[in-house]
């Protein structure tokens, strides 16, 4: 017979509406952030963000920037600290949740390396792999020093954000993901690998949200939410939107950046609080979550199951930008502008969001979800 020995992987009946509800929302964030990196063919500005002349563009390319970019990443990174803590909390010993954990974040590696060299290097799982392993010595350390440690991580994530993004405006060259306007497909695979390693540089703000997900998910405040993340759920995505729409404005042409310092400036300040607003959308989801209850309806359900194979989301998006935006394949990122792309990745993420109800309906688990548990939890 088989048998599961030690930490098993949570049932159906015994997940948590909130931690899946966000996770499938936010989906449709990722899925506009990566897009926008497939756009080429015109002269880049901000953020390597392409400038564009028609006003629908120019409005898109904002409001993207100032609630999208570098704010859905961090909520992620909230959520897989959040996660971490509830693995570790059905453990039977510390080596015992220290070995699952480390497993799963070594197999999420590999996931990532895969991901990045076939299709995407701006991949996310190979950065939340080395972020797991970090996080596998910090899981017993006091709640007032993982709180002192991501304050003082916000320091290098605005110095290094401020250096990496600061590209030259108006430059028909790209400072990064060089593979996404390359239109031999064998020199963009070679390229992929280079890019992939490099990625979790302009990504170190997942530290900090990892950290308060962690500090988050010993209290269960997605689960129960208190005063405080009813305050973070106002306060979060305001200090993202304020600390997002200057930059957002340069994006979009409706404002100017005067020399270098003014650039790395609203660099730093665009990505520390685009770290706030990663979190205040969690707890914004968590208040919603509480509210909804068991009064689940079919979007409901539907978002929860999207989030439940978040993985599988995740990767299918990819493989749809990667056919139709690669120079190497149907060419669209060299013709689309912002508003018809923000278009595209929604219909993808619904698309996706389907594909997760049909499956849920099916009883059927995602296919990399169900891998990974394969490889993270062993059977005899």
């Amino acid at each position: 017979m088989v048998s599961t020995l030690g930490l098993r992987p949570v049932g159906e009946g015994e997940r948590r509406l909130a931690p899946d509800l966000a996770r499938g929302a936010m989906l449709a964030l990722i899925a506009v952030a990566n897009s926008a990196a497939y756009l080429y063919g015109r002269p880049y500005g901000i953020r390597q963000h392409i400038i564009e002349h028609d006003l629908p563009d120019r409005v898109t390319g904002a409001l993207a920037m100032t609630f999208v970019d570098g704010r859905a990443y961090p909520m992620f990174a909230a959520l897989f600290g959040y996660g971490m803590v509830q693995i570790w909390n059905r453990r039977r010993s510390d080596d015992e949740g220290r070995r699952v954990l480390k497993r799963r974040s070594l197999w999420l590696l590999v996931f990532g390396a895969v991901h990045g060299t076939l299709l995407f290097s701006g991949d996310v799982l190979g950065v939340y792999g080395l972020l797991g392993l970090a996080l596998c010595r910090l899981l017993r350390v006091r709640d007032r020093i993982l709180l002192i440690l991501a304050g003082a991580w916000l320091v290098p994530v605005a110095l290094s954000s401020a250096l990496v993004y600061s590209t030259p405006h108006g430059t028909a060259q790209r400072s990064f993901f060089w593979s996404l306007a390359i239109e031999d497909p064998l020199t963009a695979l070679a390229l992929r690998p280079i890019e992939w390693v490099m990625t979790p540089v302009g990504m170190m703000g997942v530290v900090t949200a990892a950290l308060v997900g962690v500090w988050a998910g010993r209290r269960e405040l997605l689960t129960v939410p208190d005063g405080l993340v009813r305050r973070a759920a106002v306060w979060g995505p305001l200090a993202g939107t304020l600390g997002g729409l200057p930059l957002g404005l340069v994006a979009g042409g409706f404002l100017g950046a005067d020399g270098p310092a003014a650039v790395m400036a609203l660099n730093a300040a665009h990505v520390v609080s685009g770290i706030a607003g990663g979190l205040g959308y969690a707890a914004l989801i968590a208040l919603v979550s509480r509210r909804i209850g068991t009064r689940r309806g079919p979007l409901v359900a539907a978002l929860s199951a999207c989030g439940q194979r978040s993985m599988t989301c995740y990767l299918l998006q990819s493989v749809v930008f990667v056919t139709l935006l690669s120079p190497y394949a149907i060419g669209l990122g060299g013709r689309l502008g912002s508003a018809a792309t923000v278009a595209l990745a929604a219909g993808t993420w619904a698309a996706t969001v389907v594909a997760a109800e049909f499956m849920r309906r099916a009883g059927v688990r995602g296919p990399a979800e169900t891998l990974l548990r394969r490889l993270t939890y062993p059977r005899r």
